[in-house]
């Protein structure tokens, strides 16, 4: 069995956002040379989340406002958190949002149903955070 671990990093400009790292995540799988197995994308910072979903800016917008209905920013003091960070809000927000997916790799493909691609949705941003790719398999 193969093993292959890399870290993308990112760094998003505003509190917020969600960028599309299918491409990042396929370019791992074919560095592994894994062409049956699974691949592991693990967010590794508390206030950040991967998940699975469609690449649809309304969709993205609508995440956007649900999750700013379920764990408004403000006002800060309504967390008990929130003290010498800001970021009650986001801890929240990933909870929901997920840590982490798995998808089946077939022919050295990630292995998606229609629409589905991957995710790293940011809720406390403005600094360098990263997400570990781990791909097992042969």
């Amino acid at each position: 069995m193969k093993s292959y671990r890399k870290e993308l990093w990112f760094e998003i400009p505003t509190r917020r956002g969600f960028v599309n790292i299918t491409p990042q995540v396929q370019k791992c799988v074919e560095e592994s040379g894994v062409k049956e197995g699974l691949v592991l994308v693990n967010a590794m910072h508390i206030t950040a989340s991967v998940f699975i979903n469609d690449d649809e800016s309304g969709l993205h917008h609508d995440f956007e406002v649900w999750l700013e209905k379920l764990a408004p920013e403000k006002p800060y003091n309504q967390y008990r958190h929130n003290g010498f960070e800001d970021s009650a809000d986001a801890h929240l927000k990933r909870t929901i949002m997920g840590r982490e997916v798995v998808v089946a790799i077939t022919n050295g493909q990630l292995d998606f149903g229609p629409w589905e691609q991957i995710f790293y949705g940011e809720f406390d941003g403005k600094r360098r955070k990263r997400v570990l790719v781990k791909v097992i398999g042969e």
